[in-house]
């Protein structure tokens, strides 16, 4: 019978993590307690992310290590950018293997409340004002995402685009070389400035962004509507629910965790 660890951190997934993870820090004095193994700290991790469950909630008879190991070791690897690194790497599976189509990708950004003020947190001004952040992405025509990226709420889509586009990591590809720049890009009339389709006009990526007072953001339901699933998928990682991180990097780490199970899904199918 597969236990939980396994169900929450399948083989595949271990085999990937292995390569990003860092090596365990020795002891050449001895002594200390018995380090628990990456794999079930990485399941504890996991469990946190998906259930919404607290750090103090975790049960530790189910997993081996504490909510407070489990953050501890969390907080290491966000500090060493694992998870990026591991979002990354699930790309690259899907890339080699043919499942990524950057033919038309899509930019769209999330607002969730704040239960703590910390950085990269803002006054929302579709909230009465309550501080709160957002979350950006790019997702490919299907719908995983290629980039993310957070900050307060108060900051303006526009600004996020030319960063998340930069932020799209070179990924493999079945036939060629490796691939970065979608071919056309889509955007609401959140994205409307000059300067954005000249931007991305002079990096050869085609734009279709919806034009203020002239039409409607629904005319690009047609190809935008795979993102918009895409936020209900992450809204499956119930961490996301709130932002209960105080710390940006933190915050980043569990979306970009939420991320990487999305990818990670399409690799099983």
């Amino acid at each position: 019978m597969t236990g939980i660890v396994e169900r929450l951190v399948p083989d595949e997934l271990w085999e990937l993590f292995q390569r990003v993870v860092p090596e365990a820090p020795a002891r050449p004095q001895g002594g200390g307690r018995r380090r628990h193994g990456d794999r079930e700290v990485l399941a504890a991790i996991v469990f946190v992310a998906t259930s919404g469950c607290t750090w103090q909630q975790l049960p530790a008879a189910s997993f081996g290590p504490s909510g407070p190991t489990a953050h501890r070791r969390f907080t290491q690897w966000s500090k060493a950018r694992v998870w990026a690194r591991l979002h990354r790497l699930v790309l690259d599976e899907l890339g080699s293997r043919g499942e990524l189509d950057w033919s038309r990708c899509a930019i769209d950004s999330v607002n969730m409340r704040a239960l703590k003020k910390g950085t990269l947190t803002g006054p929302n001004p579709v909230d009465r004002g309550k501080y709160g952040s957002k979350i950006h992405l790019i997702t490919e025509r299907t719908g995983l995402p290629l980039s993310v990226g957070i900050s307060g709420a108060n900051l303006h889509d526009s600004q996020a685009l030319i960063p998340l586009v930069k932020g799209i990591p070179p990924v493999r590809s079945h036939r060629g070389p490796r691939r970065r720049r979608p071919g056309k890009l889509h955007a609401d009339k959140g994205y409307d400035y000059p300067h954005l389709p000249q931007w991305l006009s002079r990096r050869g990526i085609r734009h279709r962004i919806a034009r203020k007072g002239i039409e409607t953001s629904q005319r690009l339901g047609r190809h935008r509507w795979t993102i918009e699933r895409t936020m209900a998928w992450l809204a499956g990682c119930r961490r996301l629910h709130r932002r209960y991180e105080r710390k940006a990097e933190h915050f980043l780490a569990v979306t970009s965790i939420a991320c990487t199970l999305i990818c990670y899904r399409r690799l099983t199918k």
